[in-house]
């Protein structure tokens, strides 16, 4: 159950049941009793008393809280920085591609502009723009909004959106791929992913058929390549303008370097292992080659993982000294996770040539995968692509592979702790942050993140602080670490409510270094050619696990004083024993 923790200067007792997501007069009596316990033993932990002797009144005393601010940062360099961006509604774009609500957006974007806020996120969905039949674009929606953007001093980030919208956590909008392309996926169903009962995933397209001439002659690679060149040459005047920073290149579900694993629309819930995805014809003929070529004709995929919902014990593959570790299930695992290094190589190749001499970045998003990670197996990310265990490094080859390309490296859940998950979930999101954003540091890239759900507590709020700077702000020059930006999700009603806004704008500050907003801070270089290309040796080679960089225990530019921290831990400690 992930709850939104208030800090002690924005909550009250008052807004308790809704944050658990049921109404007043569901708040049972037995629950009450077990918060007043609960706070009772916090004030007789953290609390002193004093007596005046002559009235005989004895008094509460709180620890001693701190100040919101954080070192006193009159003269910090601007290397501090860490620009924040908000991600719009899924449907700030209509299905039937409309730009709706235009004046309520603009003042909403208004309001996150007087915020320091320094742009937007959006999803630019192929199933919009190009709905109505191959090569045929529509882009006036997105130019109205982009205008608006604009208008309002916002930068964009705009995400190539070639994933169906629905059936994700967080999603509530459908908007499907183009009709086009599901009808040829009715006479050749192939062309999804597919798990070992036959389950078609009609949310992306398989990587199998990137260079498969099936879509009237084009193959998906080409889709999304003329996709690309159309957004560029239709929204020039934009990037020459600088107000498109960073386009960040959909590659899979969710717009993620990923397999889709563990979809809840199939049947999935947290904490599941999730089903591995290369049961289509395509991706079983590629295997079947491999394995030949490795001299085992006789090997097939796993028929042994389990399905959505199970725990790796329960499986014959994830269970202790399971397929995993065979030569077989290393060889699986080895050609499953290095298709998708192909795939998100091939297709940001692409990107880099259609926005080359760009002022613009590239980007590329991985999914914070947390549950199981403190198992041996890591199950759910290995079901998802992600190679990775307690001696093998699944993420520095897709940092590596980022790097070619001039990419940065998009990741999310920044916000959570391990204390917010259940023990049985074996969860890990603090150190898988850790591992991942120090190999994007280690390959010499870019990193950038985002929070996984929408939260608008300082205690979220302080430990995105803590992983935009590990080691704090430096008052002499450029911190030691820093991520190069950061996008909040997601803009919505709740996030705007005054006392929400109210710690949502102190977090902008905080993400600031405490700086005033400045929008000359990106000025991104126009963009060079990829690098040659890596051989797949030279990407495994970074698979060997080494120390993360070390993180503080805390950020040095927290929202809330010490009080607020015990509060916010009660709330969370409460919310997650119910």
């Amino acid at each position: 159950m992930n709850i939104s923790m208030a800090s002690i200067g924005t909550s009250n007792l008052g807004v308790l049941p809704e944050a658990m997501r049921f109404p007043h007069q569901e708040l049972s009596l037995v629950m009450i009793k077990k918060f007043n316990l609960a706070r009772k033993q916090f004030f007789r932990q953290n609390l002193t008393f004093s007596c005046n002797r002559k009235t005989g009144i004895t008094r509460a005393i709180a620890p001693k809280a701190t100040k919101a601010t954080g070192p006193t940062l009159s003269s910090v360099p601007l290397a501090n920085y860490v620009p924040v961006y908000v991600m719009l509604p899924l449907d700030v774009i209509s299905v039937d591609n409309v730009f709706r609500d235009q004046d309520k957006c603009e003042k909403q974007f208004k309001e996150l502009r007087e915020a320091g806020v320094d742009g937007i996120m959006v999803d630019i969905w192929w199933g919009i723009v190009e709905g109505n039949g191959p090569g045929l674009y529509d882009w006036f929606a997105y130019r109205s909004l982009f205008q608006l953007v604009q208008k309002t001093g916002l930068k964009i980030q705009a995400i190539m959106s070639f994933h169906q919208c629905g059936g994700n956590i967080g999603d509530d909008v459908f908007i499907p791929l183009p009709k086009w392309v599901l009808a040829i996926g009715e006479n050749n169903p192939d062309i999804f992913y597919t798990n070992q009962s036959g389950t078609r995933n009609k949310e992306c397209l398989s990587l199998a058929v990137d260079n498969q001439p099936l879509f009237e002659g084009r193959t998906a690679v080409q889709i999304y390549t003329d996709y690309m060149r159309s957004f560029r040459e239709n929204m020039s005047d934009f990037l020459e303008a600088g107000s498109i920073m960073d386009i960040e290149v959909g590659l899979g579900p969710a717009g993620e370097l990923r397999y889709p694993s563990y979809t809840q629309s199939q049947g999935w819930k947290f904490p599941g292992i999730g089903e591995f995805q290369c049961y289509d014809k395509y991706m079983n003929t590629d295997f079947k080659e491999a394995a030949t070529k490795e001299g085992h004709s006789e090997w097939d995929l796993p028929d042994d993982a389990g399905t959505y919902n199970d725990v790796p014990f329960e499986t014959g593959f994830f269970g202790p000294n399971g397929t995993y570790l065979t030569e077989k299930g290393k060889f699986f695992l080895t050609w499953y996770s290095s298709q998708l290094l192909l795939h998100g190589d091939q297709i940001l190749d692409e990107a880099n040539k259609v926005f080359l001499g760009c002022k613009v970045k590239l980007s590329a998003k991985v999914a914070g995968i947390h549950w199981w990670y403190k198992d041996a197996s890591h199950a759910a990310e290995l079901t998802a692509g992600y190679y990775n265990l307690d001696n093998r490094d699944g993420y520095r080859p897709i940092a590596r592979m980022l790097s070619r390309h001039y990419g940065t490296f998009n990741f999310t859940c920044l916000e959570m702790r391990n204390s917010e998950h259940p023990a049985y979930a074996k969860s890990g999101p603090q150190e898988l942050v850790q591992q991942v954003l120090s190999v994007g540091w280690k390959e010499n890239i870019d990193v950038a993140g985002e929070n996984a759900l929408s939260r608008y507590d300082g205690y979220a709020y302080n430990q995105i602080l803590l992983n935009a700077r590990p080691n704090g702000i430096n008052k002499n020059g450029a911190p030691k670490l820093k991520m190069a930006g950061m996008t909040y999700l997601r803009l919505s009603e709740k996030l705007l409510r005054i006392k929400n806004f109210k710690t949502f704008k102190t977090f902008v500050k905080k993400m600031h270094a405490d700086l005033d907003y400045y929008p000359e801070y990106e000025k991104p270089a126009p963009l060079c050619r990829s690098k040659e290309e890596i051989s797949m040796d030279k990407l495994l080679e970074a698979t060997q696990r080494t120390k993360p960089f070390p993180w503080d225990e805390q950020t040095d530019a927290r929202i809330g004083g010490i009080l607020a921290e015990y509060w916010d831990r009660l709330l969370n400690k409460f919310f997650l024993s119910n």
